[in-house]
């Protein structure tokens, strides 16, 4: 391996990096001087440079704690050498960002740097008051942390933590320009953190690639770059998909695409992109298979040196698009300044959709990338576990992967389709996505039993590294995974958040924000598929109770979901007023009738999964009573009725003492 690597390549991604900014900007003209409030060069050129190293920097850390977590040995160098990495580049961040930040608000005054205590009182009223200010100072706070973290953390479980909290940092990254009420607000949140977490792990695994590499031999790299290869692949098709549905929102159409700055640069940022789709193919197809050989190294080092080039051209191209011109203005209503933005609009950034009718269950959408690839990779990830034991011999029920990909298809119609676009502006709709994601989608997914399948059908690793299979061992058996499928506190998490969720400010939080809804979905989820596991799931857990207790559990729940939805359909108070009855909507019933509704989904309609899952109940009470009889059976087989024969003896010696004793 060539010495000069961690220099040269590092480099070169740098170089490509400020060259291409360089170019895009001049394309879009974002650091072009203003006629009014110009801030000065240092501050146009100043906010993507060093946003451009922080992405960078964001990269490396995001991508070398994956590393850690997913490839790496944790009792070799090369874990070492990863989490120096993850620390170096956490640090950069922080920096990066707190440079980002001051430029930013010189930015939005106008005005050049200045040391004086103006500017400095307005710096600080800028990060405590103002929403995009706010958002600075989180993921400079966030950066931070993780540099500590990273610094003092060498446990693998630790790491892992290190990477969630490395992982929030692109969240103000993703809501900065796109606050409560701009337009496609939920789908451009969502897509902007697929697009910045996907190329965090593609460009950071790579990177960290190179600092690894003098630490193994061309073996072990040659697994390390398969393994990475894998992340890389997830990684493009998010980058790609998310890439394409930004810029799609933010160009509106082609003509656009061919005749605007922002579009000129979305093209070179698709030929990027093509051109890292093909370094993938070579990856996978010729040079892993050739590192271990006698020219391996220079094969591995003039690659990633390239692919890298590649990169930083993407990443100075995406930090000029953030401060360029869209043709597609995506302010927020707020901002606008306008008085006569309807009210769904002021609330929501969307207009009001049309009558919901029947037809409209079927017709109308509104896609979210970011749950369209959990469906899609869910999917294709199960698949490829049973295609795996089959091709070893082994046998998986038919019906769970039915059961798996029903699952799976009602979560993508619940966050994509007319459940997703009116549940907003109906209360109804709202309660019945509730019910399908807490009642309904658990039900049929468990039953798919993901995780016997991918203990199966995910090899056990020897090299001191953790993956899938150990990840699951893993969490299966902490002591909070012990706690929470434990059947009483699954059944009180399950019944308990409806009452918590609907009779507290965290509903208004769920509808307004946008972290607060996803959380609302990944919520109800989890509790749900976690009480029905506890009842009827086949995946292992360390305690389910015994099947009369789990009947009576289970109508207990119910008649807690029952009273819930009668209180709500015998309300006089319309919940959530503000919202809800503030929508301007001149269709379908009054928002008072509409809760009622919604009351009576949570009653009615809520109910049936619990009465299927009572069935199941029964089904499998019976039929462990018949394999608990067949057991004896045939224990009695073996033994020649050894232990009834030994009864008749033990009672016939009892009847013989009580005559003797009479």
């Amino acid at each position: 391996m060539p010495r000069s690597l961690r220099i040269l390549a590092p480099a070169v991604l740098l170089a490509a990096t400020l060259v291409f900014l360089y170019i895009a900007l001049s394309i879009g003209g974002a650091a072009n001087e203003r006629s009014l409030l110009d801030p000065g060069s240092v501050v146009r050129y100043g906010i993507p440079i060093s946003r451009s190293i922080m992405n960078i920097g964001m990269a490396g850390m995001i991508g070398a704690l994956v590393m850690v977590v997913w490839a790496l040995a944790s009792d070799k160098k090369e874990t070492r050498i990863a989490m120096d990495l993850a620390s170096g580049s956490a640090a950069v961040v922080t920096v990066a960002a707190t440079a980002a930040l001051i430029f930013t608000y010189a930015d939005v005054l106008g005005k050049p740097l200045s040391g004086d205590a103006v500017f400095g009182a307005g710096l600080a009223q800028f990060v405590t008051e103002i929403e995009l200010g706010r958002y600075w100072l989180i993921l400079v706070l966030l950066a931070a942390v993780t540099t500590v973290l990273c610094f003092a953390v060498r446990d693998r479980r630790l790491v892992l933590l290190t990477l969630v909290v490395a992982i929030t940092t692109t969240f103000p990254i993703a809501s900065q320009g796109h606050a409560a009420g701009a337009a496609n607000h939920s789908q451009a949140v969502n897509s902007l953190l697929v697009h910045l977490i996907g190329a965090a792990v593609w460009l950071g695994g790579l990177i960290t690639l190179v600092f690894v590499a003098k630490a193994v031999d061309r073996a072990r790299l040659a697994t390390l770059v398969e393994r990475y290869s894998t992340l890389a692949f997830f990684a493009f098709i998010g980058v790609a998909s998310s890439g394409a549905v930004s810029a799609w929102m933010r160009v509106g159409n082609l003509d656009q695409l061919w005749n605007t700055g922002y579009g000129k640069i979305v093209l070179l940022k698709v030929a990027t992109l093509v051109a890292l789709g093909i370094f993938g193919a070579i990856w996978r197809q010729r040079a892993i298979k050739r590192i271990p050989g006698e020219r391996g190294g220079r094969v591995f080092a003039w690659l990633i040196v390239m692919e890298l080039g590649v990169m930083g051209a993407a990443s100075g191209l995406a930090s000029a698009l953030g401060r360029s011109a869209t043709p597609v203005a995506l302010e927020s209503a707020r901002e606008t300044g306008a008085l006569d933005v309807p009210p769904a609009v002021w609330l929501t950034g969307d207009p009001l959709p049309p009558e919901l009718t029947p037809m409209g269950y079927i017709t109308e959408w509104k896609f979210d990338l970011a749950w369209v690839l959990v469906c899609v990779f869910g999917a294709l990830l199960y698949v490829a576990g049973v295609m795996r034991l089959r091709r070893r011999g082994d046998k998986w029920p038919i019906g769970r992967t039915i059961s798996w990909l029903t699952g799976l298809a009602l979560l993508f119609y619940t966050t994509n389709g007319a459940l997703n676009a009116y549940e907003q502006y109906l209360f109804s709709v709202h309660m019945l996505g509730h019910m399908m994601l807490t009642m309904l989608i658990p039900l049929v997914l468990v039953l798919g039993a993901p995780v016997t399948l991918a203990l199966r059908a995910v090899p056990k690793r020897d090299d001191g590294s953790w993956g899938g299979r150990e990840w699951i061992l893993w969490m299966v058996q902490t002591p909070y995974s012990k706690f929470i499928t434990h059947p009483a506190v699954a059944a009180v998490i399950f019944a308990g958040s409806l009452w918590i969720f609907y009779f507290t400010p965290i509903a208004r939080w769920a509808a307004e924000e946008h972290v607060g809804h996803q959380w609302m979905i990944i919520h109800f989820l989890i509790s749900g598929y976690l009480f029905n596991l506890s009842m009827i799931g086949i995946d292992p857990v360390p305690y389910r109770f015994p099947y009369p207790l789990r009947i009576v559990t289970l109508f207990a729940t119910m008649a807690s979901h029952a009273f819930f939805g009668v209180t709500i359909m015998t309300g006089n108070g319309l919940m959530m007023a503000d919202w809800y009855g503030a929508m301007g909507r001149t269709w379908g019933s009054t928002p008072l009738e509409d809760q009622s509704t919604g009351g009576g989904i949570a009653w009615g309609i809520g109910e049936l999964p619990t009465l299927t899952l009572a069935l199941i109940v029964a089904i499998q009470w019976s039929r462990s009573d018949e394999k608990e009889q067949k057991r004896k059976d045939r224990a009695a087989d073996r033994s020649g009725e050894a232990e009834l024969h030994a009864y008749n003896e033990m009672l016939a010696k009892h009847s013989v003492r009580d005559n003797k004793q009479r």
